[in-house]
């Protein structure tokens, strides 16, 4: 199996290949963060804290092949199940803009070509996360963040 051209422009999410499916994910690594959501209004933050698999500078799980394994907790997004999660991804997320209708970002990778580009554009979480075992999780709270959007 291979990417088609502009796939993500055609192809809906149900009917794209494995490749094209994960070539969605930009590598900002905010969905490795460990979220809270207000029972009582459904709304989700963010937190800086990281799931132990998340490489800091890479933004990448480290161990993505087995993870569930590792992170009994860890989702496996799949077009089956994004209905139910699209609403805690981030803004940014190709799976959640495609989902939703929306475009791909100008500095998506599958746009630039260059997976870098996230990291430039001050999307990703490249360097401000701390691991899920320095944290204690009642203390998450202390740690809610911005989702890093890349707007000033």
């Amino acid at each position: 199996m291979s990417k088609r051209p502009n796939f993500w422009q055609d192809v809906p999410l149900a009917k794209m290949n494995a490749e094209e499916w994960e070539a969605l994910c930009d590598g900002c690594g905010k969905c490795c963060l460990n979220k809270i959501e207000d029972a009582d209004t459904g709304e989700v933050f963010l937190t800086r804290v990281a799931c132990r698999l998340l490489d800091d500078q890479s933004c990448l799980c480290g161990q993505y092949d087995i993870r569930k394994s590792i992170v009994p907790e860890c989702i496996v997004l799949k077009p089956s199940t994004i209905d139910k999660h699209a609403y805690w991804m981030p803004q940014t997320c190709a799976y959640r803009l495609l989902y939703q209708g929306k475009p791909l970002p100008h500095w998506h990778p599958l746009l630039t070509g260059d997976p870098q580009t996230v990291h430039q554009a001050g999307v990703s979480v490249r360097g401000i996360t701390v691991p899920e075992f320095e944290v204690d999780e009642d203390e998450w709270e202390d740690h809610i963040i911005e989702e890093p959007t890349g707007e000033t």
